[in-house]
């Protein structure tokens, strides 16, 4: 990308790779290098074409990573991105009866919203019967709890708050941004968790805020599983309570307690690269600047978070959270 704009006296660079929360994690490094004098304006970008190009949906086993030695080891029990995902919401059903219907609620929500956004691929707006009669992919996720997978991409800006007060446009200020991965630990393995059981506790301890704070949230929907774990280790609820919290249109916007992902998010509008950390911020910085569609726009949208997910929560995965608030704030 330096070479391609012919960016000249370029001081720091950074392609940090934790998969889908890449670009979450991208933010607050460029937030860091920022405060420690080294930047003074930051670009941060994704662009791919993985549905044109025929990329897998992630139910064929990916071949093993040389760089990564232990992998061969277990590509031979055919692991893919659906079927580790399937086995976390398993672990999760069992631990704490957590339904498929209430899974499916997040579907629901995501496409409530998705019927606002011209450039969804899903628009048209699903229940909870729908979700569950949809085909079953990997027992128990069926196929309106799986991402979309898109061509597609964006860009995002981080400069000096002394820079961004000069600009004739609506600023995001970074107030707090956590980050850390969860590993297999040898084997002893809790499938029920993810890695924002640890970043979203750093990103609202330097950010000075709580959940009850949060008036709109971006999180990473690359299956529904996901985003009904994230939001139990963000702290929006108990551990084992997502199943509730999520029903009932309670993610909807202008309806619920946790409006989220009010572009359609991965399970609904785009996923692009199979990376949708990027898009969870852009939709976070839409909300505080009033930009997002009226029928979805959070009134008031003072503090929004951003969450991204890389890996899978039935292996190794890495998360990262951020907070973000009016320029004002």
């Amino acid at each position: 990308m330096i070479d391609y704009m012919g960016l000249r006296n370029v001081r720091h660079m950074d392609s940090t790779d934790t998969g889908g929360s890449s670009y979450v994690v991208h933010v607050g490094h460029a937030a860091q290098a920022i405060a420690a004098g080294k930047v003074d304006v930051a670009l941060i970008t994704l662009a791919g074409r993985p549905r044109a190009e025929g990329m897998a949906t992630g139910t064929a086993p990916r071949a093993p990573v040389d760089t990564a030695p232990d992998i061969p080891f277990e590509y031979i029990y055919g692991p893919t991105v659906i079927n580790m995902y399937a086995m976390a919401a398993h672990r999760h059903m069992h631990e704490y009866g957590t339904t498929s219907e209430q899974l499916a609620w997040i579907k629901v929500a995501a496409s409530h919203h998705a019927q606002h956004n011209e450039h969804a691929m899903l628009r048209n707006v699903v229940t909870v019967q729908e979700v569950v009669d949809s085909p079953m992919i990997s027992d128990p996720l069926h196929r309106l709890d799986c991402c979309v997978i898109s061509d597609g991409g964006g860009a995002i800006v981080v400069t000096r708050p002394e820079i961004a007060k000069s600009l004739d446009r609506a600023c995001v200020k970074v107030l707090g941004h956590g980050e850390s991965p969860k590993t297999i630990n040898n084997g002893n393995l809790d499938l029920t968790y993810t890695g924002a059981k640890w970043s979203g506790p750093l990103a609202f301890e330097e950010a000075g805020l709580t959940t009850e704070d949060v008036d709109y949230a971006s999180v990473y929907d690359s299956f529904t599983i996901t985003v009904l774990e994230t939001i139990e280790d963000l702290g929006f609820c108990e551990k084992g309570k997502g199943g509730a919290f999520v029903s009932d249109g309670n993610l909807i916007s202008g309806q619920g307690k946790l409006p989220f992902n009010t572009d359609g998010g991965g399970l609904c509008n785009n996923h692009p690269v199979n990376r949708g950390g990027l898009t969870k911020v852009l939709e976070a910085v839409r909300q505080l600047r009033d930009e997002a569609h009226p029928k979805v726009q959070v009134k008031d949208c003072q503090i929004a978070l951003a969450h991204g997910t890389g890996g899978s929560i039935g292996t190794r995965m890495g998360s990262s959270t951020i907070l973000f608030g009016r320029a004002d704030t």
